[in-house]
């Protein structure tokens, strides 16, 4: 009986497990911890349980009994002065939680490292497929690739002797990675780094460092005669490198299947009308399944685009967005698009009659969207046809079957404020009741429409009561952050001949409009930015408690969108903030901290 085994656990993978945890655990989700379960109970399951689960389970599936047999023929052993002495199949209890330790690890890491991805995106239909980009090469490449390692391991095994060790490891993980291959290689080919070698990587060398640190120590042995004695670098023999590399590619190949099944499941409505919060095996099979024949690529490259204009355009409700889930998550990037489309297509107008014209246009959308123009329905499509191609499908796309017309309407209305270069109201903005409603046009109603989006996919029912109280302080909090936008563009605003701060305020200062269209920097000028932004924390400090009667699942994604958002106006009450392109800029470290602390909230 000896304490070298439990101490590896005790110095080396246990600190990182309670390092993750408590990182990954205000990001945690109910989806994620299913992950997790699933992968390590699959690390424990002495055999497949089902034909249907298989492609999930594969992770870290039959590890027991490979490694039992291992054991058992003895090109494994413990000697007994390592371990405390419990058993399973002989395998010690200290392998035993091993298994479980890495599987957690390694999937935290990936969970913490793709919780930005939208996976949506990086599906692929025939039409996509047939891009020009050679996906279907780089598949059969992978598939050639991996099936050469299984029959040069099937060799090995034949061959006995010293190439014995290396064998077994290649036939016992090369099906599971072909299978896995097979049905992800589009994802594990698309995703980012970040979501696929650095999660492999990273706990692979730090278990190539443990293991070195364990066989020099003679925690655990390989038996000589079945290894090739080669080794990766001095202490570290090149099988157990590999069993390590391969067991963390099957624990992240893993995930990325899932990943790849529920972002099927989220992305087409049309084919998978309800969506469990934690779907079953078999219909993550079923979703895997499907022919790519059957995607909606439309519907991929309009959430590409929407994707990337959240990206470039709001870099705090993009980061906010990674921490929604499902088809809420889908539902609000669509929302957020068309909102931007619209406000681009005003902004962008080389005329105020362009800029009008597609406001009426946009009326006219939504007129026969929701049924309130006597043209028939077919005219929606050749509507659109007249929108620039860029813009179309995030007219097409967005969710109107279960948003209320009134605030998109209004949304509209708040775009007509922005036409500041009419001769007879060339500064609208005259006073601040006038700021309040102009707020609550293009920003309030935007919190409204996200708010019922919260409100259709949670599974919670909410009193209708409550939920106006909730809608009525969202659209006050949305007031609130046009106003923090509008105080961190002040000197962007009055480049373009824009002031949205009120006239009444600029006569009290002894200014014009004018004014500070010439000098957005001055010192007047900054009296009044300070003054907007008491008005917005103000309202803030009276909306905010409002978020915590949300459904728990919106609840702390909805702090981080609000927080992430009120943290610029918290930069402008500093004196020396940054200033990128004319507005203020909250630093990367700062917005994520902001956001690990409004999901941390309780």
């Amino acid at each position: 009986m000896g304490y070298d085994y439990a101490l590896v656990h005790l110095q080396y993978t246990i600190p990182p497990a309670v390092a993750l945890t408590f990182v990954y655990y205000p990001l945690s989700t109910s989806l994620g911890v299913y992950k997790i379960l699933f992968l390590i109970a699959a690390s424990l399951s002495h055999a497949c349980e089902s034909t249907c689960a298989y492609h999930l389970q594969i992770a870290v599936i039959s590890t027991t009994p490979w490694d039992s047999y291992l054991i058992h023929t003895r090109i494994w052993t413990y000697p007994a002065h390592a371990i405390i002495g419990p058993t399973l199949f002989k395998i010690p209890a200290e392998e035993v939680f091993f298994f479980v330790i890495q599987t957690y690890n390694t999937s935290l890491l990936y969970l913490l490292l793709s919780k930005p991805t939208f996976h949506p995106i990086y599906l692929r239909g025939q039409k996509l497929l047939n891009d020009g980009k050679p996906l279907g090469l780089r598949r059969w490449i992978g598939i050639s690739a991996i099936v050469a390692c299984i029959f040069a391991g099937i060799r090995m095994i034949m061959k006995g002797g010293e190439g014995l060790y290396m064998g077994l490891i290649l036939v016992w993980a090369g099906p599971f990675v072909l299978l896995l291959w097979s049905l992800a290689y589009q994802f594990l080919i698309g995703l980012p780094l970040s979501s696929t070698l650095i999660p492999i990587a990273v706990p692979t060398l730090y278990l190539w460092i443990v293991d070195t640190l364990a066989l020099k120590r003679g925690t655990w042995v390989i038996e000589s005669g079945t290894k090739l004695g080669w080794h990766l670098w001095d202490g570290l023999e090149i099988e157990e490198a590999v069993f390590f590399l391969l067991t963390n590619v099957l624990i992240v190949f893993g995930l990325i299947a899932f990943d790849n099944a529920f972002a099927i499941l989220q992305t087409f409505p049309s084919l998978f009308p309800t969506l469990p919060t934690l779907p079953s095996p078999i219909l993550l099979v079923r979703a895997l399944l499907i022919s790519t024949a059957s995607y909606d690529d439309d519907r991929i490259e309009g959430l590409q685009q929407a994707l990337g204009r959240l990206r470039a355009k709001s870099r705090s409700f993009y980061l906010a967005s990674g921490v929604f889930q499902a088809r809420l998550r889908v539902d609000l990037v669509l929302l957020y698009s068309f909102c931007r489309v619209a406000d681009d297509l005003v902004d962008e107008a080389v005329s105020i009659e362009e800029a009008k014209h597609w406001i009426a246009k946009l009326n006219e959308y939504l007129d026969i969207t929701y049924g309130k123009s006597y043209v028939k329905n077919e005219r929606r499509e050749n509507l659109i046809a007249i929108f620039p191609p860029s813009t179309r499908a995030a007219l097409q796309l967005l969710p109107t079957s279960y948003l209320s017309p009134t605030p998109l309407y209004d949304l509209l209305k708040g775009f007509e404020t922005d036409l500041f270069f009419s001769s007879s109201n060339p500064f609208p903005i005259k006073d601040e009741p006038t700021l309040q409603v102009y707020g609550a046009q293009v920003a309030g109603t935007v919190a409204e429409s996200c708010l019922e989006l919260v409100f259709h996919h949670t599974k919670i029912l909410t009193p209708k009561s409550q939920r106006r109280r909730i809608v009525q302080a969202g659209g006050r909090m949305g007031i609130a952050l046009q106003y923090v936008n509008i105080a961190r563009d002040i000197s962007v605003d009055a480049s373009s001949g824009r002031v949205y701060l009120p006239t009444t305020w600029l006569k009290e200062e002894g200014l014009t409009p004018e004014d500070i269209i010439k000098e957005p920097t001055s010192e007047k000028a900054e009296t009044l930015r300070q003054r907007l932004l008491d008005c917005a924390f103000e309202i803030y400090d009276e909306a905010k408690g409002a978020i915590e009667q949300l459904p728990a699942e919106a609840r702390g994604p909805m702090r981080v969108a609000v927080e992430s958002y009120v943290e610029i106006g918290r930069v402008l009450r500093q004196s020396g903030y940054k200033v990128k392109a004319g507005r203020a800029t909250v630093p990367r470290l700062r917005r994520l901290r902001v956001a690990w602390n409004a999901l941390s909230h309780t």
